[in-house]
C-alpha cells in the first residue's frame, strides 16, 4: 500500500477525554502532581493521528507510531476536558506526518509532530509473532 494514494494533507481528527486520575502522573509516580501526564498527552495526540487517516487505509493495514517531538507546556487537573488535534502535513509512501495540538479547558497544553507508518498486520505477523 503507498499512502500517497489514499491520505491527503489535511485529513484531521479530534478526540476529547475527561481527564481520570489513572491518566495522571501522580497515578504512576508516588508523589507527583495528580495532573495529566506527559505521556498520556502523547498516547491522545497519537490515538487522533490514527484516528485520521485509519477510514482510508485498506484492509489487513494499520499505523504505528514511529516518531514525537512534542512539548507539554501546561499542567492540566482530573475532571479537565482535554481535546486533543491532529492534522496530515506530509505523506510519503509509507510514512504520515501529523501537526498534533492538545487544549485543556483554559488553554493550549501541548503541540508538537508526529509519524506514522504503514504497516502491514499480515507480514508484521509472520515476521515478529503473533499480534
Amino acid at each position: 500500500m503507498d499512502a500517497r494514494d489514499v491520505i491527503k494533507i489535511g485529513m484531521s481528527a479530534e478526540r476529547s477525554l475527561i481527564v481520570p486520575v489513572e491518566r495522571t502522573v501522580g497515578h504512576f509516580v508516588p508523589g507527583m502532581p495528580m495532573v495529566f501526564a506527559t505521556p498520556m498527552m502523547i498516547l491522545e495526540m497519537e490515538l487522533a493521528s490514527a484516528d485520521a487517516i485509519k477510514p482510508c487505509l485498506d484492509q489487513g493495514w494499520v499505523t504505528v507510531g514511529t516518531e514525537v517531538d512534542i512539548r507539554h507546556l501546561a499542567a492540566t487537573p482530573v475532571g479537565a476536558t482535554v481535546r486533543t488535534l491532529a492534522r496530515v502535513v506530509a505523506v510519503e509512501r509509507r510514512l504520515i506526518r501529523f501537526e498534533v495540538e492538545a487544549f485543556d479547558d483554559k488553554r493550549r497544553i501541548g503541540d508538537g509532530r508526529h509519524a506514522r507508518g504503514l504497516v502491514n498486520v499480515e507480514a508484521f505477523t509472520k515476521q515478529f509473532g503473533k499480534t
